[in-house]
């Protein structure tokens, strides 16, 4: 999983290093990455982190419920972000409308560049014999040449390395 540094408010960057993925579970097994308000996002995680603990680190069920409360909670619903979630068998999208989607391939991508980086890492992925690691570094790198909203400040993180 890789994720851009930079933070934008309006049309002003107001930091390019930010860490928008996280380790969870016991040894960072694992991954999560956000998009939007990253109050919001921090608050999604810590959630969805209380529900891997409830349903024994059940990834696709922990995200489920967090779908449905982020949906039908007052306080929730108003929260703006996104967020991918992903252990070393399953990657998933969940949103605030209740989705928690699987990609056919494996690649999902969010944010301003999420776009520009989903659409060179299926290239890659399709046309290269480029390892997952590299095929993220690359994507981001393109979306960073496109995007106003991306910076090339990457964060790469990979279930079964050890936490940074």
């Amino acid at each position: 999983m890789a994720g851009d540094g930079q933070v934008s408010l309006g049309d002003t960057v107001i930091k390019h290093s930010a860490r928008k993925i996280r380790r969870l579970g016991k040894g960072g097994n694992v991954l999560t990455g956000f998009a939007g308000s990253t109050a919001d996002a921090l608050t999604l995680l810590d959630k969805f982190e209380q529900m891997q603990e409830k349903y024994a680190h059940n990834l696709t069920r922990a995200a489920v419920e967090l779908a449905k409360e982020w949906r039908t909670d007052r306080m929730l619903r108003r929260l703006e972000a996104l967020l991918i979630v992903a252990d070393a068998e399953k990657t998933l999208l969940l949103s605030g409308n209740g989705d928690v989607v699987e990609p056919d391939d494996g690649i999902i991508a969010i944010g301003s560049g999420g776009n520009y980086a989903l659409a060179a890492a299926r290239a890659l992925f399709r046309h290269t014999d480029m390892d997952p690691a590299e095929i993220a570094r690359v994507a981001m790198a393109i979306a960073a040449e496109i995007c106003v909203y991306t910076n090339d400040q990457m964060v790469l993180e990979q279930i079964g390395d050890e936490p940074r």
